[in-house]
């Protein structure tokens, strides 16, 4: 038997144990920025969290123990249940939840010759999912740009699937500014566009320089101004009957188009 499997009931740290009560404030952007810390849950999450060095301190359940002995390095805090749903903003916890030390600062990649642009994503399981499919394809970075969500939200984490560890997640409040850095970088800006002049299928002469693509909001798109600052713009055709494609699916043709062409032979 795992020596963390078991531990009698006197042992386990409850939902009003201090450093519990602590970590549970991480859940709250307001607690993280305070505390300059975030929570990464599940095991993809801790896996690359504890790769990239970032781990402070580990919470599992019994069960979390006997599914994950391979994850419990460090400081491991054994916990009751019902602490940690009240780490968890999922309806089924997974039994382990890792405290980590605030994403360091990023920036695009001197020679980057991949980046998505999400602009004003909002919703944190398609920034996540962005986040996720932009590594899956080997883009050098995702820059948030605007009024998006905090990429140490808990959902954004979790939907990444823990690919926030493994390229630059930049923050950038201004998307024109964002724009013409990277454009002054060497990258041609495309943006996303359904009425858009270039169709996604006769762009790979575009796509095999370096490249940033902008992806509009799930409520707005991206507004006209954006798009006009833009290189090209590129429409994706829809060929059934769906009236357009959520940020998440646009994002992943696009990007993986790109890589597509760029690896190409």
């Amino acid at each position: 038997m795992n020596q963390h499997s078991q531990r009698p009931a006197d042992q386990l740290f409850t939902e009003r144990t201090p450093r519990v009560v602590a970590a549970s404030k991480l859940l709250r952007a307001a607690g993280r920025r305070k505390a300059g810390r975030f929570l990464a849950e599940g095991s993809n999450a801790v896996t690359s969290a504890l790769a990239a060095g970032l781990v402070d301190e580990l919470f599992v359940t019994e069960e979390g123990a006997l599914r994950y002995p391979h994850l419990l390095t460090g400081p491991v805090a054994h916990v009751t249940d019902r602490a940690m749903r009240g780490l968890s903003d999922t309806v089924t916890p997974p039994g382990i939840v890792a405290v980590c030390r605030a994403l360091p600062l990023a920036q695009v990649p001197v020679g980057a010759r991949l980046v998505a642009v999400p602009v004003d994503a909002s919703e944190p399981g398609n920034a996540g999912t962005v986040i996720r499919v932009a590594d899956a394809v080997g883009a050098d970075a995702v820059v948030l740009a605007g009024e998006a969500v905090d990429p140490m939200n808990g959902k954004v984490v979790r939907s990444s699937a823990g690919s926030v560890f493994h390229l630059p997640v930049v923050q950038e409040s201004d998307p024109m500014g964002a724009i013409a850095g990277l454009r002054e970088s060497g990258l041609t800006v495309l943006a996303t566009a359904a009425d858009g002049e270039v169709s996604l299928d006769d762009a790979d002469e575009l796509l095999t320089g370096p490249t940033a693509w902008l992806f509009g909001n799930e409520a707005h798109g991206l507004s006209r101004e954006l798009q006009a600052f833009a290189d090209h713009r590129v429409s994706i055709p829809i060929r059934g009957r769906a009236e357009s494609l959520n940020l998440a699916t646009a994002a992943s043709i696009c990007l993986y188009a790109s890589s597509r062409v760029q690896n190409r032979g």
